[in-house]
C-alpha cells in the first residue's frame, strides 16, 4: 500500500516520528508521498528528519490556496518559491494547489492567479499536480482547462459522482481519504464506486481526517489501510485488489516509489 498524500513533516508528528513510521510499515505501507508547503523552512527541517526516518517517502510541494494571500499582485513569485522548493526536494508533483472558497483565507482573485501560476510551473517542470478544491469546483475546472494538458489528481475528494466524472473526463485521478468511512459521506462513496481501477488513489491527508474508528484523533499513514478497506467494501472488491491498483496508480502518476 501507498499513502498518496500525507503531511508527515507536520509538527504533529515531531514527538513520535519513528513510531509513526514503524506503524506504517507494520500496516503494509511501502511508500508515502509527503506534501510540503513551498517556502516553509521550519517544515523543511522536519522533512529532512522524515527522509532520514523512512526511505520510502517522496515529496511534493506547492503553494496552498490558503497561503496564496502573501503573493497578492505577484503570482509569479509563488511559482519561483515552488520551483526552488521542488528542486531542493526532488518533488514528484506540484501541490497541493488549487482553490478554497470555504475558508477564504486569501482573496479569491489572488487564489485564482496563484493557482494558474502553479499550474504553469507544473507544465514547465513536466510534473503532475495535486489539486485541493473546496466550494470552488467550477472555477477549479475552468482554470485547469485554461492550463491545457496538465495531469494530476483531485486529492481528498469530497465531491459527488458528477464531479468525479468531470475529473475523469479531463484525465485526472481521484483520491479518497478517511472521509469515505464517515456515516454522512454516502455521496463520496457513490463517487468511489464509479472511479475505474486505473484512476483511483487512496490517502490519509494525515494528521487530518482520521477514518472511523479513529475519527477525532490524530491521523497517520498506517490508517490508509482503513481507507483501502472502506473503498474495497463500496466497490465490492477485496482490499488486496484496491491496494494493488492504487499502488500502481501512484507509481504511474508520480513515478517509482
Amino acid at each position: 500500500m501507498i499513502d498518496s498524500h500525507c503531511h508527515l513533516a507536520d509538527e504533529a508528528f515531531e514527538a513520535d516520528l519513528e513510531g509513526v513510521v514503524a506503524r506504517a510499515r507494520e500496516a503494509g505501507l511501502t511508500a508515502a508521498l509527503v506534501i510540503l508547503a513551498a517556502g516553509d523552512e521550519a517544515e523543511a527541517a522536519r522533512a529532512e528528519k522524515v527522509r532520514q526516518a523512512w526511505d520510502g517517502v517522496h515529496f511534493a510541494t506547492g503553494v496552498h490556496p490558503q497561503s496564496a494571500g502573501v503573493f497578492a499582485g505577484r503570482a509569479d513569485a509563488s511559482a519561483s518559491v515552488s520551483r526552488a522548493h521542488a528542486a531542493a526536494w526532488n518533488a514528484r508533483a506540484i501541490g497541493e494547489i488549487g482553490l478554497d472558497y470555504h475558508y477564504d483565507h486569501a482573496p479569491r482573485d489572488v487564489q485564482r492567479d496563484v493557482f494558474a501560476a502553479q499550474l504553469a510551473l507544473a507544465k514547465e517542470l513536466d510534473r503532475p499536480v495535486i489539486i485541493h478544491t473546496r466550494d470552488a469546483a467550477d472555477d477549479t475546472f475552468e482554470i485547469l482547462a485554461a492550463a491545457d494538458g496538465v495531469r494530476g489528481v483531485f486529492h481528498c475528494f469530497t465531491g459527488d459522482a458528477a464531479m468525479a466524472r468531470r475529473a475523469l473526463d479531463i484525465g485526472f485521478f481521484v483520491s479518497f481519504s478517511g472521509i469515505v468511512t464517515f456515516p454522512s459521506a454516502e455521496s463520496i462513496r457513490e463517487a468511489a464506486r464509479l472511479v475505474p481501477d486505473d484512476r483511483i488513489l487512496v490517502e490519509t491527508d494525515s494528521p487530518y481526517l482520521a477514518p472511523v474508528p479513529f475519527r477525532g484523533k490524530r491521523n497517520e499513514p498506517a490508517h490508509v489501510a482503513r481507507v483501502v478497506e472502506a473503498v474495497a467494501a463500496v466497490r465490492g472488491a477485496t482490499p488486496a485488489h484496491v491496494a494493488d491498483w492504487t499502488s500502481r496508480n501512484v507509481t504511474g502518476l508520480f513515478g517509482p516509489c
